[in-house]
């Protein structure tokens, strides 16, 4: 088996997927918070304000998600495959929820008529809340498992996506991102929206705590093996001591009003609740409810050695050059919105 400082390949893979989708969550993420939150704005000011606060970078972080599913494809096709099949509606309406968000955000200024620009603030709210939901409901099935075969073909229906901890999941994965959204309006934004967005900060994040708690409680009473890692090794309950540090460190940025760092521990929130995941499901990648044999892991549904060792060489040139563009992106673009002839 071929390794790469002492790591196989297949693992390598899961790493690195596992940070394309981190960052998607945190990049596109705040996207989406703000569009979940646009219709609580009610002037056409404060709408286009919140608008061109993401408008230079919603379309590039839409990125992640595209190298995520080929880097998906090209380390896992089984893996690729058997999500695709079974979690085919809630990928389709994801999909056209993305549709109706790009569609939202580039039409609603094109026409002055009011009725025009709240159709469309309409569906971009709407469809912004229904991908950050249905995030959390794939989650949240990948978490506790489907139902799966020995042929790796799924044999359940639609409705069984739709269990009360797939829902949790999928409520809290909306919380996350809302107070993730208000933390990156507010810090774009001054004058009465700045004071608006404050009272939202705050709102959005006793919103995520109360979700947090009620998904860790009912995680550790019915999903028993999301936690047997840290039991077999006591010393991985740092990552869970670390995120709720985070989490509270959230809190007290912003009673102090420092945006920034609120943000920053925001980013490290969504990065150690995704690291807890991954290190409960490993080497497992999809798990079947039917039996733990017919488990999708990282070795008996990989692409060949070779496919693998190409592809890190490619992910190691294209990925570098994916977080530089999205740094001078965010770089040449910080600091406060100001309408002008251009602006959405």
């Amino acid at each position: 088996m071929a390794t790469f400082i002492g790591i196989d390949y297949q693992t390598w893979w899961f790493l690195l997927i596992g940070a394309v989708f981190t960052g998607y969550i945190i990049l596109d993420g705040f996207d989406l918070g703000a569009g979940a939150l646009h219709l609580f704005f009610n002037k056409e000011e404060s709408r286009r304000i919140a608008l061109n606060a993401i408008g230079p970078v919603w379309d590039g972080n839409e990125v992640w998600i595209v190298i995520g599913g080929g880097a998906l494809f090209a380390g896992f096709p089984e893996v690729y495959a058997t999500m695709l099949s079974a979690f085919y509606i809630p990928f389709m309406l994801f999909l056209v929820a993305i549709i109706f968000r790009a569609i939202s955000i580039e039409f609603r200024s094109k026409e002055p008529m009011a009725w025009w620009r709240r159709m469309w603030d309409v569906s971009y709210s709407i469809s912004s809340a229904l991908i950050a939901f249905l995030l959390g409901v794939v989650l949240g099935n990948v978490t506790q498992g489907i139902n799966m075969g020995a042929d790796h073909v799924f044999r359940g229906s639609f409705t069984e996506f739709l269990n009360p901890y797939a829902l949790l999941t999928g409520v809290t994965t909306l919380a996350l991102l809302m107070m993730h959204g208000a933390i990156y309006l507010v810090m774009k934004t001054e004058n009465r929206l700045y004071a608006k967005l404050t009272v939202m900060v705050r709102n959005t994040t006793i919103f995520f705590v109360i979700m947090i708690l009620l998904t860790s409680f009912y995680t550790l009473l019915y999903l028993p093996h999301m936690a047997a890692v840290i039991r077999r090794y006591p010393e991985l309950f740092f990552v869970p001591v670390l995120m709720v540090l985070a989490i509270a460190n959230i809190t007290r940025q912003i009673t102090k009003r420092k945006y920034m760092f609120a943000f920053i521990s925001s980013a490290v929130t969504i990065s150690l609740l995704m690291v807890l995941v991954a290190m409960e499901l490993y080497p497992n990648m999809l798990l079947s409810k039917q039996d733990a044999a017919y488990h999708l892991t990282v070795y008996n549904a990989a692409s060949s050695q070779k496919t693998l060792g190409i592809m890190l060489t490619v992910a190691a040139i294209g990925v570098p050059l994916v977080v530089g563009y999205t740094t001078f992106v965010f770089m040449t673009f910080k600091g406060k919105v100001e309408l002008d002839e251009m602006s959405y």
